[in-house]
């Protein structure tokens, strides 16, 4: 845990919020905490849940960026703990050890555990729902402590539904497995019907939302999201840019230090040792129930987009890497594994925590540093028209909170015209957006471009213009001072 707080705490404010971190202060937290539900209903794509914890915290703390990411941070620690938990639950203290030691390290974790968004609650309250399954899962229907602990099953699996959608493919195998026959499922009706109602209580809200703002997904080849995905495990959300190479050796460690524990707990009990076969049988339904856990939480939202559900974004599979993390944990830590089996685990823990280190020191591992554009681009109401790509719009507002959006049919007048994005450029990049207008200043800063243009005079020029001749290929949006001269 001291180590997880080190690595999230330390550097907690070292980044730029990106879109979607920098989108909730200005767009869907308000003052007033209704005002907020009905932004999240009509802007947003997740349950309420972690809004609501957003609320309470920026009315407390503010909304810097500390105060915005100061709970994921908080949250993220917290699952250390609870993945020890699992491991021991599964496999005993060396799977707890390895479990919890990956949750602290591991690139991804560390990532949303820094990030305003709902993905550092949607890890730890799967993960408790998954700790508090496991419980239950051991106890037979007859045993007394077997309804209380049922309700915590309940209970914790409504409130990771309450965090996020896709709570649900891990859900449901859990259910699944609680009732897999008669005398275990009269046991479990009460927590299987508490969750199906709040699924359906849910229903309203999602027809609501009606899957706003996730068109990008669809706009992003199949073939490439399931690349992303056992590549955020590896070597994390940003470590794309690392190389294949890298991503090969990660992926080496694991698979060594996880066929080598397979071989290990399959193999006959040897005579003499001080291991016997009942611990092998542990050790091998635990990576079966963890095996059935992932295979369920990444592959059916895969199959459900091959059907045509599309919402397979590979960020919303991150509480899925918990029972991941989990089965490495159960087959590294095999107490027949010996040294090998120690020596695979600590390097494939090593390469993690390096990995998390360089996202820390390295501005092309982190998000797009919109605070220093911002910062270039200065303060103040004066004249002027920024352009930027759809992700920079959230956070330029955020740090230059004196911008709006320009409305598509006004035109405004101006004396400098901004444009700021990212490569690939358009081949226009670099010339005057108006006439009368001259660059007078490019900038690139930890791989954003900023193109500045002035005029002697004021201009007037219409939002038309200014989003035709956005420097780069993505989506445009124009920005102007709230207090800018507007006309039709």
């Amino acid at each position: 845990m001291a180590l997880a707080a080190l690595l999230r705490l330390s550097t907690l404010d070292l980044q730029s919020l990106w879109y979607d971190e920098a989108f909730t202060p200005v767009h869907v937290l308000h003052p007033s905490v209704w005002a907020t539900l009905r932004s999240v209903a009509h802007t947003e794509n997740s349950p309420p849940l972690w809004y609501l914890l957003e609320w309470a915290d920026t009315r407390v703390l503010g909304s810097g960026e500390i105060a915005l990411r100061l709970s994921s941070a908080l949250i993220g620690i917290a699952t250390v703990p609870i993945a020890w938990a699992i491991g021991r639950e599964l496999a005993g203290r060396r799977a707890a050890l390895l479990c919890g030691a990956i949750v602290a390290v591991n690139p991804l974790f560390v990532w949303y555990s820094q990030e305003a968004r709902v993905y550092a609650l949607f890890v730890l309250t799967s993960a408790v729902a998954i700790l508090c399954f496991l419980r239950a899962a051991t106890l037979e229907p007859t045993d007394p402590a077997s309804p209380r602990r049922l309700a915590a099953f309940a209970l914790s699996g409504a409130v990771a539904l309450l965090t996020h959608y896709f709570a649900v493919f891990l859900l449901i195998p859990m259910v699944l497995w609680l009732a897999r026959d008669r005398a275990r499922l009269r046991a479990a009706a009460g927590a299987i019907t508490a969750l199906v109602l709040v699924g359906l209580a849910l229903g309203p809200l999602i027809a609501t939302q009606g899957g706003h703002g996730t068109q990008w997904i669809g706009r992003w080849p199949i073939s490439e999201r399931l690349q992303a995905i056992p590549q955020y495990f590896l070597t994390g959300y940003s470590g794309a840019p690392l190389g294949h190479g890298v991503e090969l050796l990660v992926a080496l460690l694991v698979l060594g230090a996880c066929g080598f524990g397979f071989w290990r707990i399959s193999a006959p009990a040897v005579q003499g040792a001080h291991i016997d076969e009942g611990d092998g049988r542990r050790e091998r339904r635990g990576a079966l129930v963890m095996a059935m856990l992932a295979a369920a939480g990444v592959l059916t939202p895969v199959v459900l987009a091959l059907l045509g559900a599309d919402y397979l974004a590979p960020r919303n599979l991150v509480a899925a890497m918990i029972p991941i993390s989990a089965l490495i944990a159960v087959l590294a830590a095999a107490p027949r594994g010996g040294w090998t089996a120690v020596a695979l685990a600590g390097a494939m823990l090593l390469a993690f925590l390096a990995i998390s280190i360089d996202v820390e020191l390295s501005p092309r591992l982190q998000r797009g540093n919109w605070r220093d554009v911002a910062r270039a681009l200065g303060a103040g109401d004066r004249a002027r028209a920024i352009s930027t790509v759809e992700l920079g719009a959230a956070p330029l507002e955020y740090y230059l909170p004196s911008l709006r959006n320009l409305r598509s049919t006004a035109s405004v007048r101006v004396s400098e015209i901004d444009e700021t994005g990212y490569a690939p450029l358009r081949a226009s990049a670099g010339e005057p957006p108006a006439p009368g207008f001259h660059l007078f200043a490019h900038l690139e800063i930890d791989g954003l471009i900023v193109y500045r243009f002035r005029s002697a005079r004021p201009r007037i020029v219409s939002e038309a213009a200014l989003r035709r001749h956005v420097i780069t290929l993505a989506r445009p949006e124009v920005l102007v001072p709230v207090s800018a001269r507007l006309s039709a």
